[in-house]
Order: C-alpha cells, then structure tokens, then sequence
C-alpha cells in the first residue's frame, strides 16, 4: 500500500524582505509540510535551498498576487517605524493601511487564516503612535471575518536585519540580560524573542485550524514550541 502524500500548507508571506520575513524562509527550508509564497515589492535574497516562489508587484499590484498565491494561510509579517518611514503618515501607510488592504485581498481570495506579527503593548487607546497604531490593526484585522486569526506580539526582535536601526542593535546587546533581571512576573511578556523562533511559532500555528481570535505573547509562543 503506497503511502498517503499530504499536501503542503501554502503560506503567502507579506513582508518577506523584513527581518521576520526572512527567517520564515530560513526555517521553511527543512519543512516538507509548508510552502512559501511570498508577494513583495522587489525580488528577495533567498537562502541557499529555499524552494519556494516570490511574487513581485507594485502594492496595487498585491490583491491579484495574493489570489495568484492560492494560500492557505496569510503570514502577515509588515512593518517599519516612524523614522525609516519618514512621517507619522507614511508610517501609518504600511503599518495600518497595507496591513488591512493585505489582509482584505487575501479574504476576497478565500483565505480565511491569518497569522499577524504584532508588538507586545498594542494598545488601540495608545498615546503611542506606534501601539495605538498596531492595536488599530489588531482590532480593525478581528472584524473581518477570518476563521482563524493569530496575533504575535513579541517583544524586541533579536537578528540581524539588513536595514541600520542604531537603538534596536543596542537594545538587542543588552535584551538577554533585561530578560533575566527585569522582566519577570507581569514583565515577562515584554521579553526579547530571536527573529528565528518567532518563525518557529509561525510555522506551527500555521497548522492550527481552531477557529476563533488567539493573541500570543511571550509565554503562549513559548508554549505553541514544546
């Protein structure tokens, strides 16, 4: 009797140039079970071994991308900061409005799961522009429809991103430290979490069919990996 051939879940990855873009690719490579689809603005490094197909577009362009995708699961993985982008209002462009036109074109193509990457302290009530504005996200993405929606909000990203962000190199050198000594009890969740195992949390609940609304933060993606 040959045995049963499982199809691979399709993963249309937004945001695969970032720094947690790139490890889902990395940590893609040793898994049979998963396969990439990114749609992106430029062409992508790709690491030696990587099988998987990048769609390049204009941002007009993504909603016939994503439906071209044939997805199973949207990985939205977007983001900048006030400063790389220039303005609050360019910042809010890619981190609110791409993130819910990315996410509305993968509903109108069928996709009903959604994983989001997110950041530990969203909070739509924020004074913060960027909490309030990744909390905006967080609540605009829960109303439209996805059977299964996951929100990641790790705290700082340990890896090495190719764009220079001074403060976060710095923050990355002295995380593991503050993790130890500061974050604890309540603080936990505000720990530091390596690019690579945040791709790990994605790929596993990228599995996940449960329907219903998950909000992960430091301890729950620590439990999505044992």
């Amino acid at each position: 009797m040959s045995d049963t051939i499982v199809a691979a879940r399709r993963l249309c990855l937004v945001g695969a140039s970032g720094l947690v873009g790139a490890a889902v690719i990395e940590e893609s490579i040793r898994r049979p079970d998963v396969r990439i689809i990114g749609v992106a603005r430029r062409e992508v490094p790709l690491p030696a071994g990587a099988r998987l197909e990048i769609l390049v577009g204009g941002t007009g362009e993504w909603p016939t991308l994503i439906e071209a995708a044939h997805g199973d699961v949207l990985v939205c993985a977007l983001g900048t900061t006030r400063k790389a982008a220039g303005s609050d209002e360019a910042f809010r462009a890619v981190d609110h409005d791409l993130v819910l036109e990315t996410a509305r074109a993968a509903r109108a193509a069928g996709i009903d799961r959604m994983i989001l990457v997110s950041s530990v302290g969203a909070d739509a009530e924020s004074t913060n522009l960027y909490l309030r504005t990744k909390g905006e996200v967080e609540k605009a993405l829960s109303e439209l429809g996805f059977a299964r929606l996951d929100i990641l909000r790790p705290g700082l990203l340990r890896g090495r991103r190719i764009e220079d962000r001074p403060l976060e190199m710095a923050g990355q050198v002295i995380a593991p430290l503050a993790d130890l000594l500061v974050f604890h009890a309540r603080l936990r969740r505000f720990r530091s979490i390596a690019a690579v195992r945040l791709a790990q949390v994605i790929l596993a609940l990228s599995g996940e069919e449960a329907p219903g609304i998950f909000v992960h933060e430091h301890d729950s993606m620590a439990a999505v990996l044992r």
